[in-house]
């Protein structure tokens, strides 16, 4: 097969294997955005995964439905040491900016208000010409979301963006990635402004995505914060919707799998989206002609297997500490002792306990709590329930024990 016009490549061909079986969700997302704009009560929308399953992209795709829509977007990616003000200024700055201006008075004082909650990140005694500028042509509103109390602040900044979206007819949409990663104050703001906007039925929804334990982080900030939004799981695929990534692309090069090469591929990726890609794109490069084969699957294998290891296992891996990889490994063993009693297939395993992790460990489980503390914040596992805990990765497991 002809490697430049690949069609697993990132970016190659319109319909990306990511995006195979999330048409369920994007339908769901259009009927939200008209409910809105009608005046009809509907909540925020989290989409929680590990990673590897599409979130980001799904979360673009739901991004274009509302610029289709005419609404105002903006997104933003949450990090662990940065503030929530600036990233959330440019991203609203952004949204008000694609309404248009056709309410030139209103429009430049919401940019103030945006311009005022920004600058406000700016630490007591900063010099004027140290103040960070959102880049907004218009003048900071004083007395408007600048009082440093992020959460009143964020309602108000709402208010006044909802206002001007609902005076308009149209909507604002903020994507927010990776929102696990906000802060506690953050996470705080961002539930009472969706509850605010919510009660005054303003036009104005977060969409956020995240790990699987989003929804807990969000309840301990507000115990009221399952009624704010619509969570919804992304998962691995489905035999037949990923049969239909590899298939698709392949037709429209003018390909064919055998039926054994899927069951191979499915065999390899479990289903999930990044993976299917990037076995995919080793695939269609080392099969020679169409049908693509079983064999061409086994010969490709190591290629993918190899570009996982380095680029999806491997760069988690390294940001781990000797103790916290010991640690990793240690779950890793836990998990591969529960599949050799029989209890669960290996790959089903989502979770395992930290009292048996210690065990392994031959340590106290107190002991053990700074390296499991370091990666939950590094994002490499997350806390399933009380007790037990999980990769974000999947199949991080199985790489840990090869590279052992």
């Amino acid at each position: 097969m002809d490697p430049i016009t690949n069609p697993y490549a990132p970016g190659a061909g319109q319909r990306p294997p990511e995006l195979a079986g999330r048409d369920e969700q994007l339908k769901r997302f259009d009927v939200v955005l008209k409910r809105i704009v009608t005046g009809r009560p509907e909540r925020s929308l989290v989409l929680t995964g590990l990673r590897g399953v599409g979130k980001t992209v799904l979360l673009n795709q739901l991004r274009s439905a509302a610029v289709r829509a005419k609404w105002g977007t903006g997104k933003l990616e949450a990090r662990p040491d940065q503030g929530l003000r600036r990233p959330l200024s440019s991203a609203l700055h952004q949204a008000v900016r694609e309404l248009g201006h056709t309410q030139e008075d209103e429009v430049a004082h919401v940019l103030g208000v945006i311009k005022s909650f920004a600058q406000r990140d700016a630490k007591p005694g900063t010099k004027l010409r140290e103040v960070w500028n959102p880049g907004i042509d218009a003048p900071a509103v004083k007395g408007r979301a600048d009082s440093g109390d992020i959460e009143i602040d964020l309602v108000e900044l709402f208010t006044d963006v909802g206002g001007l979206a609902a005076d308009l007819g149209r909507g604002i949409a903020v994507f927010i990635d990776e929102m696990q990663d906000l802060g506690p104050e953050d996470v705080s703001a961002i539930c009472a402004a969706c509850h605010e906007m919510s009660q005054n039925g303003a036009p104005l929804i977060v969409v956020g995505a995240g790990l699987p334990h989003l929804p807990a982080v969000l309840s301990a900030s507000k115990s009221y914060s399952e009624r704010l939004f619509r969570y919804q799981r992304i998962d691995r695929l489905a035999r037949a919707e990923a049969d239909h990534a590899l298939t698709a692309p392949a037709a429209d090069e003018m390909a064919e799998y055998e039926q054994e090469a899927l069951d191979a591929l499915y065999f390899a990726t479990g289903g999930y989206p990044y993976f299917i890609q990037a076995y995919g794109k080793a695939v269609w490069d080392q099969a020679p002609q169409s049908p693509i084969r079983v064999e061409d699957v086994r010969v490709a294998s190591p290629e993918a297997e190899s570009e996982l290891a380095v680029g999806f296992f491997g760069s988690r891996y390294e940001r781990a500490t000797p103790g916290e990889r010991e640690y990793l490994r240690a779950m890793a063993d836990v998990a591969a002792g529960i599949a050799a009693k029989g209890e669960e297939e290996l790959d089903d395993i989502e979770s395992v306990p930290t009292a048996e992790v210690a065990r392994v460990l031959d340590k106290k489980p107190q002991s053990l709590s700074p390296a499991r503390d370091a990666l939950l914040k590094k994002g490499l596992i997350y806390s399933a329930e009380r007790g037990r805990i999980a990769f974000t990765v999947p199949h991080f497991g199985r790489y840990l024990r090869e590279q052992t």
